[in-house]
């Protein structure tokens, strides 16, 4: 084989998320099986493909005001790379993706401050989730799944 010939394609390699979205809109997307991002866009969710994991984190119970609940709220893996559109109301038809999601209870996030790469500031960790959709190493997901009681097994295999 040559240095320009491609050995055969397994599979593509996982990534790992955090998405960031009120515990209330987590809720949602848990009952029905899908999340979206960022108020409905549809550009953050190109970036998943089948297999990745995911983690939502509610910086509150509800958007814009609700209390402040700094926990992780769910846990899964994307079902598939289908990004899709729905009506919610006439004017506003948020882009969503399929997600299987795995029983946990919820982690507040500050005892794994710590322990979190992808946490680079420690005091103002809460930067690391500005965004609403971070790249995380599988290590910082085991470990959260850890903190939210989901077996390690269910999580990490493909």
């Amino acid at each position: 084989m040559t240095a320009s010939e491609e050995s055969p394609a397994g599979p593509p390699p996982r990534s790992f998320w955090v998405g960031v979205v009120s515990r209330a809109h987590v809720l949602l997307g848990v009952e029905g099986g899908f999340i979206q991002l960022n108020h409905g866009k549809k550009a953050p969710l190109t970036r998943f493909k089948a297999g990745d994991g995911l983690v939502r984190y509610s910086p509150r119970t509800t958007y814009p005001d609700g209390e402040v609940l700094q926990a992780f709220t769910a846990i899964g893996r994307i079902k598939s790379a289908v990004i899709y559109q729905v009506e919610m109301t006439p004017d506003f038809e948020p882009y969503r993706i399929d997600v299987d999601f795995f029983a946990c209870d919820e982690a507040p996030v500050r005892p794994l401050i710590d322990e979190l790469s992808f946490i680079r500031s420690k005091t103002h960790w809460g930067a690391a989730f500005r965004f609403g959709q971070v790249k995380i190493s599988a290590e910082d997901f085991l470990r959260i799944a850890t903190a939210m009681g989901c077996d390690a097994f269910t999580v990490d295999r493909p």
